[in-house]
């Protein structure tokens, strides 16, 4: 099977664009907030280093089995950048999984971004030979536990890395 290829995706209010290097030094800013990393550890990535790491995700997989897809949410109205969602997809069970995830900045959170950039990722991985979606979210994160409920992700009772597996069967 070839590898999936990231392409735009709109919704209501966002544009879904295909993460570019050029991205880095916008989103440094959008994703400066060290509150963002209360579940998930580390600190912000400067520019330089948010660059380097946008080479690498850009470059995609060294597995051809597995495709990297990264997008940048930009609010239309605003023309601003406001965040990420990605899906790495790859072979499991009986097709191909995505596993996905999901930063908004903290100035623009609580406004239905995240919750409208999942439900349109999900819905253009639903076009694909996609069959499962997953998601990894700690059990204290009641946001994202929301963002993934309303996208139709369902928590499971397996764990992994301190987070609860949530699961959608699509595509069928």
């Amino acid at each position: 099977m070839s590898a999936l290829v990231v392409q735009a995706i709109g919704t209501e209010r966002l544009d879904l664009l295909p993460l570019r290097v050029e991205h880095a030094e916008e989103m440094a800013a959008v994703l400066s907030d060290p509150a963002l990393h209360q579940f998930i550890g580390g600190t912000p990535d400067t520019p330089i280093a948010l660059h380097s790491r946008y080479r690498r995700m850009t470059a995609g997989s060294p597995d051809p089995a597995v495709s990297w897809l990264n997008w940048v949410i930009r609010l239309r109205d605003e023309r601003c950048l406001t965040g990420t969602v990605q899906a790495t997809v790859g072979p499991g069970g009986d097709g191909l999984v995505a596993e996905i995830a999901w930063v908004v900045g903290t100035p623009w959170q609580r406004r239905g971004i995240a919750t409208e950039a999942v439900r349109g990722l999900v819905d253009w991985l639903a076009g694909r030979p996609v069959h499962g979606v997953i998601a990894h979210i700690h059990p204290d994160h009641r946001a994202s536990a929301a963002v993934a409920a309303a996208a139709g992700l369902t928590p499971t009772d397996e764990w992994h890395d301190g987070e609860i597996r949530w699961h959608r069967t699509i595509g069928r």
